[in-house]
């Protein structure tokens, strides 16, 4: 008899680096870990908020390491990660309240697919610095992902009902209440 199963919660956002390594490190591993990966899309910023905390990249010191640090992190793990050209607008302005949406939204209807989806709207983001706010380019990244135009669509014109937006905000505050403070989360159950 093998080691027990045991499930991990990752939750996390598209706008976290650290979250996408995470990410692809326990989706490589999880049938050698022995573990039920239940990916659980969440709002950075409302965790940032609910912490006291503040994006890395607003404290010099932070971002210094952050940046130094994702360069050997992204060697190590062989994940694609950049930062963006405008750093500020596209994490900070911009921010990723409608891709998390979506992906909440790929979570409730197509959950075979958030692996998938979730990866490239980080390769967006994080290696091609390319937008994940405006409808096309969430589209886009979901067809890239295998999704169908019109499944894409249907989930799309869902990220503003109250079902999806109650659904990412109860997994964002499940997610506080796990107490982390570094901006993500994952938890181990037995």
């Amino acid at each position: 008899m093998g080691p027990l199963l045991r499930t991990v919660e990752l939750f996390y956002d598209v706008l976290s680096p650290y979250s996408w390594l995470g990410f692809e490190v326990l989706c490589r591993y999880q049938n050698i870990w022995n573990i039920n990966l239940q990916l659980r899309p969440s709002l950075i910023g409302g965790i940032m908020k609910d912490s006291g905390n503040k994006p890395p990249a607003l404290l010099p010191r932070k971002g210094q390491y952050m940046a130094n640090d994702i360069k050997l992190l992204r060697h190590h793990f062989q994940i694609p990660i950049q930062f963006p050209k405008d750093f500020f607008a596209v994490i900070i302005e911009k921010g990723s309240l409608s891709a998390m949406r979506f992906l909440t939204a790929v979570s409730l209807e197509h959950p075979e697919m958030l692996e998938k989806v979730s990866r490239e709207l980080w390769m967006r983001v994080w290696s091609r610095d390319e937008d994940i706010t405006e409808p096309q380019s969430i589209l886009a990244a979901a067809e890239k992902a295998g999704m169908s135009a019109e499944q894409a669509q249907g989930l799309l014109e869902k990220i503003s009902t109250p079902k999806v937006k109650n659904q990412l905000k109860e997994t964002t505050e499940a997610a506080c209440r796990y107490g982390e403070r570094s901006g993500w989360a994952l938890c181990l159950q037995r």
